[in-house]
Order: structure tokens, then C-alpha cells, then sequence
């Protein structure tokens, strides 16, 4: 019986990922959460910790297979090891999920009202966990797969980590209602429908089914009903900007082929001086040389559109430096126009939040790293905080990758309201990873980030997906994927700061962590001091 539910955990954890790219289908996300629910609360806390692992463990690998492919094709690693360490990866960050989930079943107390928000707030906290420590792996959090649903209009109030907490909570609700506290006092169980019930009744849900059968539709409408009377506008236009978002095409083998220079530079010099926009974007390491190794000749020719229009146009284009501490960083320039405002020098942005074995390696795993063959694989980092490129009336940010997955380091940005961004540009590549899903997957994260901070983003990419984001989340243009061409739009800045964006910049992530201490050391001594109920078939809990 132990194996079945590890089982259905693994299977619950692994379709937990669909809606990640299939928006549509957000459901998904509190399924999963219920089946975990279920698993926690019906077994003691050795195997409610093997169930969680199992959860998570099937969660990121299916979430997150494709590095399979930087490390195998693009890194030389042998495909058995790839397929180890992505295992392995998986694995070890699922312990947050047994330890967490080992607690809740500890400390079930068969109240409603504490069993329900203490699973959800140790989830909230494993998500926490996996997106800070150890420099933070925050891909396929859970809020991600809400940008579409209607929990989405919580995201300007509490960020990604508060919808992943609202899916567990609507998980929770969904379990228990259900018969996950089937062993729960029949009094608390009564007053939690009841609950359910006047919420419900409320929206106007009650019809002639039973309401007994209809609780999870119930939770959830009750929850959107919730939601529909949220504010939401807090931001205003600071004017449009047409902008050109280059998507070079570029298969990542063929990337520092040295064979391949001469030919990436054309196209790429094609690509700017056929762009029409005002802004124009070429993507992360656009150019993959350092500009002491680029030929004078050469660097004049691709910057020529942007220095000739007198400060009418300018570019953001992606390529590492050098660094004063005698390494490189990777690393944004403007070609063309001047920052605005008091600072007339050049203006560069390095990547702050690297990633690790791509862009540095942790101590320790030095070996690892020696058995791929991965280029520009130990930047220096940049600082935490970087002015914007101030440019036609705008603020533009730059983030390169992986950054755009920390809404709170972006956050970070707004902590003084007169410097704050008006539009987030990102400049990736992610061709690493081929034509799978974590193209679409990084859409949606980006999509999440416009939602929290009411900020439009500019994503320009190597191979996708190359987009214009609004800054309510919505994508207002895009290119196909795996080709190379010019995305030529308009973007509307905004400027204005939404509830998140005020609190994440100033304490970080600091309320939420507060948040989980509360509701599990109210339910751990809630377990301490109150009845403790047996699990079916007799067994203490």
C-alpha cells in the first residue's frame, strides 16, 4: 500500500507540470496538491515523507528533463551520467519536500483549521527553500502554472510564492473535503463545510446537487469570487516605444564555432540594420566574443545604425566583458543614444544571479564541470542593484536568463519609486535546452513577472521565445520559435508600484518565511497540546 501511494505521488507530482506550458489547464496544480494532501494525512510521518519525496522528485524531472540535453548533446557528458545528474538534481531537492511533509504529518492535529493552512504553508515553504537556498532553483514553481487562471489576479499582491500557496491551500481544501479527514472530529469537519457552504451561498453557487459533492467546484468559485473584487490598477502609461526584438537562430553547437564567426556576424549585422524599431534588442551573447577580440572594423559596422541616428535609436545587445577583478561577466551594452538624465557614460549591465555549473561552479564540483565542454562557464557577478538605461522617456531594465525567475531581486529595483523601472527586458538564450518545453515554460515565467510588478517585458532570445509581454502578462506579440528574424512592436511603459513590488522590495521574500513560522509552529502546538487522532486501521499517528 506504501508503494501505491509513493506511486500515485510520483504521478500527481509529474502532471503537476502540464499546466506550466499548458496554461489552460491550471486545475492541475490543486489536483496535485489534493493528492499529496491525501498521502500526507493518511500515513505517519516516515511515509508521508517517502510520498513527498516521491512527489517531488517526479515533479522536477518531469519539470526540468531538457537539461538532459545541455548536459548530453551541447555538454559531452555521457548520456547514462546526464540522465544520473538530472535524476539527481530532482532528488535532492525533493528532501525539502519529506522533511516539510514529514512535519505535517507529525503535527496533524484532525482540525480543519489547522491541518489545511499548515500544508499549505509547509509548501509554500519548501518553495521558498528550493527558490533561495544554495543560490535558488526556482523553474516550475508552482504559482508559474496560474498565469492563466483566476488566482493570476493575486500575483500583484503577493508574487509567485503566494499563488503557489493559494494552490495548496485550494489542494488542502479539495483533499479534506473529500475524505483526506476522514479520522477528523465530526463537529470541526461539519463547521469546515459549513464553511464552504456559506461561501458558496455567497456567490450565489447553491444549487439543487448537493452541496456534499460539490465542495472542490465550490472552494475554487468561492476563491475566484474572492479575487474578482482584488484592485488591480497600479500603474500608469509613461508613453509607447517601438522597439525590434532580434531572434538570431542560432543552434547552441554552432554558437562558438569559430567556423561559424564570420557567418553569425553577418546575419546578426543584417538583423540590426533591417530593424526599424526605436529600441532595438539582440539576445544573451548575441555576441560571443569579448569586444577586444572583435575586429574594430567589424564592431563599427554592427553599432553604425544606432551611432549614426543622433541619439534617436539605440540598441541592447548581449556579449561578455571583462570585469576590474580580471575575469569576465555576462553582460548587456547600449549602442547608440546616451543614458539619460545625469550620466553620460556607457551603459552596461552584468548578470548578477548566475547560474550554477553554466555560468559558475560551486565549490566542489570542479570535477563535474571538467566532463563537459561548456564555453564562458565562470563569470564574475554583477551587483545586486543596477540603474536602468534610461532611454525616449523610458526606464528600461535589463535581466539576463535565468534572472527573470527572482521576482524578489527584481523587486529589489523599485526599492526607491523615482528610480524603478518602467519596462523589464530580458535577453536569453536558452538554446541549450533545444526545442522543448522549457522555451514555453520560460514564457510563462516571464509572464508571471509582468504580472507581479505591472511592468510590460521585452524578451529578445536566441531561439525563442521572443516576445512582447504587456504589463498585465498578457504576450501582445511574439516570433516562432527555432527561426531567425526581427519581432518589430510597441510597448507602453509603466510606471506606479503594485503591493508586491513595495513589499519583496523592501524585506525580500522576509513576510512569506514569517508567514510559514507562524501557521506551523500554531499547528505544532496545536498537535502538542490537543487530542491526537489515529490513523485509519487503529494506527497512532
Amino acid at each position: 500500500m506504501t508503494l501505491l501511494w509513493m506511486l500515485a505521488s510520483a504521478a500527481a507530482g509529474a502532471m503537476s507540470t502540464v499546466p506550466h506550458v499548458h496554461t489552460e489547464s491550471w486545475w492541475w496544480g490543486p489536483l496535485a496538491a489534493a493528492v499529496l494532501a491525501h498521502a500526507v494525512w493518511r500515513h505517519p510521518p516516515r511515509v508521508a515523507a517517502a510520498c513527498a519525496w516521491a512527489f517531488g522528485t517526479a515533479w522536477m524531472v518531469a519539470g526540468t528533463w531538457w537539461l538532459f540535453i545541455s548536459l548530453n548533446r551541447y555538454g559531452g557528458m555521457p548520456a547514462p551520467l546526464a540522465a544520473a545528474s538530472v535524476f539527481a538534481l530532482g532528488a535532492a531537492l525533493s528532501l525539502y519536500w519529506a522533511a516539510a511533509m514529514g512535519l505535517v504529518a507529525r503535527w496533524r492535529t484532525g482540525l480543519a483549521r489547522w491541518d489545511v493552512p499548515a500544508f499549505a504553508a509547509a509548501w509554500l515553504a519548501v518553495e521558498l527553500a528550493r527558490g533561495q537556498w544554495f543560490t535558488g532553483f526556482p523553474w516550475v514553481a508552482s504559482g508559474y502554472a496560474q498565469v492563466d487562471s483566476p488566482l493570476a489576479a493575486w500575483a500583484p499582491w503577493v508574487g509567485v510564492y503566494g499563488l503557489g500557496a493559494w494552490v495548496a491551500l485550494l489542494g488542502a481544501a479539495w483533499a479534506w473535503a473529500w475524505g483526506a479527514g476522514a479520522q477528523a472530529q465530526t463537529h470541526d469537519r461539519a463547521r469546515f463545510s459549513a464553511a464552504l457552504g456559506a461561501s458558496a451561498s455567497a456567490a450565489g453557487l447553491r444549487g439543487r446537487v448537493g452541496l456534499r459533492r460539490l465542495w472542490p467546484a465550490l472552494w475554487v468559485l468561492a476563491s475566484c469570487a474572492t479575487v474578482a473584487v482584488l484592485p488591480q490598477g497600479f500603474t500608469q502609461s509613461t508613453g509607447t516605444l517601438t522597439v525590434s526584438l532580434v531572434q538570431t537562430g542560432v543552434a547552441q553547437d554552432e554558437k562558438f564555432d569559430p567556423t561559424r564567426l564570420q557567418r553569425l556576424l553577418q546575419e546578426l549585422q543584417e538583423a540590426l540594420s533591417q530593424a526599424q524599431g526605436r529600441l532595438v534588442v539582440a539576445p544573451e551573447t548575441a555576441l560571443p566574443l569579448l569586444p577586444q577580440d572583435l575586429p574594430e572594423a567589424v564592431a563599427a559596422e554592427l553599432s553604425a545604425p544606432f551611432t549614426a541616428s543622433a541619439g534617436m535609436r539605440a540598441a541592447l545587445v548581449g556579449l561578455p566583458l571583462s570585469t576590474d577583478a580580471g575575469g569576465y561577466s555576462n553582460s548587456v551594452v547600449a549602442w547608440g543614444a546616451p543614458p539619460e538624465g545625469p550620466s553620460d557614460r556607457a551603459y552596461r549591465y552584468d548578470k548578477h544571479h548566475l547560474v550554477p555549473f553554466g555560468e559558475f561552479i560551486p565549490w566542489g564540483f570542479r570535477w563535474f564541470v571538467d566532463l563537459m565542454h561548456i564555453p564562458l562557464g565562470d563569470f564574475d557577478r554583477g551587483a545586486p542593484v543596477q540603474p536602468s538605461y534610461r532611454f525616449a522617456g523610458q526606464a528600461l531594465a535589463p535581466n539576463i536568463c535565468y534572472e527573470d525567475l527572482f521576482g524578489e531581486e527584481l523587486a529589489q529595483r523599485f526599492h526607491d519609486p523615482l528610480g524603478a523601472p518602467t519596462v523589464l527586458v530580458n535577453l536569453s538564450n536558452i538554446a541549450w535546452f533545444g526545442p522543448t518545453v522549457a522555451v514555453d515554460q520560460h514564457l510563462h515565467i516571464s509572464r508571471l513577472r509582468s504580472l507581479e510588478l505591472q511592468r510590460p517585458m521585452l524578451r529578445a532570445t536566441n531561439t525563442g521565445a521572443t516576445a512582447v509581454i504587456d504589463h498585465r502578462g498578457q504576450v501582445r506579440a511574439w516570433l516562432e520559435p527555432q527561426v531567425r528574424g526581427v519581432l518589430e512592436a510597441q510597448t507602453e511603459g509603466r510606471q506606479g508600484m503594485t503591493p508586491y513590488a513595495q513589499w519583496a522590495g523592501q524585506l525580500g521574500l522576509l513576510p512569506l518565511w514569517g508567514l510559514c513560522a507562524v501557521v506551523l509552529l500554531g499547528a505544532a502546538l496545536a498537535a502538542r497540546t490537543g487530542r491526537r487522532w489515529p490513523l485509519p486501521g487503529g494506527r497512532a499517528p
